[in-house]
């Protein structure tokens, strides 16, 4: 299948609308271009503004984590999917997790599910690392650390209590990876629980102190 002219004006898999319009600037009527490249499949809408090529034109795999970031912010990918990233839990997430300080938001579009929680700005503000990509651009992803404090302050339905129940629900609740658990950074962890003015938090701090002393 030959490749379209748009593919080779657009270097990413992932562009805007003003890229999409800039690669289709010969063309007397490029909306109605657009609505051709759309019907044909040979590139794909993600949200309104934002679109990657189809399967059939791509060069490499979409950058979700990438995608993540410019569908819905300020954001940055955390929870379940950083949790996973990150090599402290086995379960892949299918659903792209991130944190914010909008309102909480879900989207579901055609290359996966993308879901925002929304967190203090105070709590955002703290916990997070840009990736950089092999062509150059980067996306930010919550630290190890931050992405288990976000996550354990969302489930508000889990009451833990001790140290105890909290190493139970790390390790056998969320199957976190005790190797990973005890080399989380206790200082790191401390910073978020003030920044969330979570008790959690601060017992993770604790109880990672905890397991260091104990191996």
């Amino acid at each position: 299948m030959g490749m379209p002219p748009l593919r080779q004006q657009i270097e990413h898999e992932e562009f805007d609308y003003q890229m999409l319009l800039d690669g289709l600037r010969r063309y007397a009527r490029p909306r109605d271009k657009v609505s051709n490249l759309l019907r044909s499949g040979v590139i794909v809408r993600v949200k309104k503004g934002l679109y990657v090529f189809g399967d059939d034109y791509r060069r490499r795999p979409i950058a979700r984590e990438l995608l993540a970031n410019l569908i819905y912010g300020p954001s940055y990918v955390s929870l379940e999917y950083a949790l996973h990233y990150h090599g402290l839990t086995p379960e892949r997430a299918e659903v792209l997790t991130s944190v914010t300080c909008g309102r909480s938001r879900s989207f579901t579009t055609p290359i996966g599910r993308f879901t925002y929680r929304a967190i203090p700005m105070r709590a955002l503000q703290v916990g997070m690392d840009r990736v950089e990509l092999d062509d150059g651009r980067s996306f930010l992803i919550a630290t190890p650390e931050k992405a288990l404090a976000d996550k354990i302050v969302a489930d508000r339905g889990t009451a833990i209590r001790t140290q105890g129940e909290l190493q139970d629900y790390l390790l056998t609740s969320l199957r976190v990876d005790r190797t990973g658990l005890r080399e989380l950074d206790p200082e790191r962890l401390l910073e978020t629980a003030d920044r969330y003015r979570s008790r959690k938090v601060k017992m993770l701090s604790s109880l990672v102190n905890h397991l260091r002393r104990a191996d």
